[in-house]
């Protein structure tokens, strides 16, 4: 386990920051040179070489969360923390690996922007590709860490591990959960049972995969499932223990993103009674080259609300996919208005759907891509 003095310099460290916890987390400056980071830790440690080498990418979140007081569980200033602290708090990483922190961005995860994630997922596939690195961990607030994992399992090529952690209670609190979920994740990337299997999200002793994991509850610690697909694994005594062999979603995709610096805008719409059909014109005029409905009960909408949607396909060329509101489900072919999101919730529809027009699909490709039947 993490030990109670390392946990004391941690919390230290993290009461130290508890001033700035009135304030909103502070977004990273924009725009960005290609292949910021903020700081790359330097370790003294010496090298062991019968160790594998992971590198721990570190966006900010929860898990590097400062509170005014250890009973602080909402409210606190999330992104306090630099890498450094969260890699010293846990002296048990180099039982496991050599860790070499790099801190991308330090922000809420509601500040995630295309531009942090472009530039996340060509630095990690760039250490992927090194012979040195067995593995990557990316440390990332929980609100939108399904979105992040999701874009990385389909822009990340590597048979290696990418695992995505972070924290439901801030590093100040009591019985703090990112210390230990950060040891999982890190001896989770460099077990070579973790290889082949996507981007994993690892949370509470769980091991689930990017591709249709969301976060369920805004407070629980036990809050990302996939309630259909299931877990790939659990954890005992911080080792991982897998349920199946390595396998992948029928009909992923993989996008290259190397040398993006933007994606198209995608907006998501919200279905319910007396929904305003305007809403639809207005996202496209303000710039979204597609939009998601969040529809009710299998993809429905309005009627009315459906005619200004065949309105900004045909006037304007809008991609637009079809999803559901509700926890999980199915969404059909739509025919030729749009396309059924299949299992895929808004947000990930979203992610989709801007990798496509990114791509540059069209009807045919999308009709694929989305309403892929295996």
């Amino acid at each position: 386990m993490v030990s109670s003095s390392k946990l004391l310099a941690f919390a230290s460290a993290a009461a130290a920051a508890a001033p700035l916890a009135l304030g909103s987390p502070v977004p990273l400056p924009l725009p960005l040179p290609a292949g910021f980071h903020l700081s790359v830790r330097d370790d003294a440690t010496p090298y062991n070489a019968s160790l594998p080498n992971v590198t721990i990418f570190a966006t900010g979140g929860t898990i590097a969360g400062s509170a005014s007081s250890s009973d602080q569980t909402t409210g606190y200033r999330a992104g306090a923390l630099g890498v450094d602290i969260l890699i010293a708090a846990v002296p048990q990483l180099r039982n496991v690996s050599n860790v070499r922190g790099v801190q991308v961005a330090n922000v809420g995860s509601e500040a995630v922007t295309p531009a942090i994630l472009l530039n996340l997922t060509q630095q990690i596939q760039a250490e992927l590709d090194s012979p040195y690195c067995q593995g990557v961990v990316v440390t990332h607030g929980t609100d939108t860490l399904e979105e992040s994992a999701f874009f990385l399992d389909l822009t990340v090529r590597s048979e290696k591990p990418v695992v995505l952690v972070g924290a439901m209670r801030p590093a100040t609190a009591i019985s703090a959960d990112g210390p230990i979920n950060l040891l999982e994740a890190v001896t989770l990337a460099a077990d070579p049972g973790a290889k082949g299997r996507g981007a994993m999200i690892v949370l509470n002793d769980r091991i689930a995969g990017a591709f249709y994991t969301t976060k369920s509850n805004a407070n629980s610690l036990d809050t990302f499932r996939s309630a259909e697909q299931g877990f790939l694994g659990f954890f005992i005594n911080i080792k991982p223990k897998f349920y199946f062999a390595p396998a992948l979603p029928l009909g992923k995709p993989y996008f290259d993103v190397t040398g993006a610096a933007s994606l198209p805008e995608v907006d998501i719409l919200f279905g319910h009674q007396a929904l305003n059909p305007a809403l639809a014109t207005a996202a496209v005029e303000s710039g979204a080259k597609g939009l998601v409905l969040a529809g009710m009960g299998a993809g429905g909408w309005t009627e009315d609300g459906g005619k200004t949607i065949e309105e900004v396909i045909e006037n304007n060329g809008t991609a637009v996919v079809y999803s559901r509101r509700s926890m999980d489900g199915y969404v059909e072919p739509t025919g030729s208005v749009g396309y059924g999101g299949g299992f895929l919730n808004p947000q990930k529809a979203r992610i989709m759907l801007q990798l496509a027009l990114y791509a540059g699909y069209e009807n045919a490709q999308m009709k694929t891509l989305f309403e892929f039947d295996g």
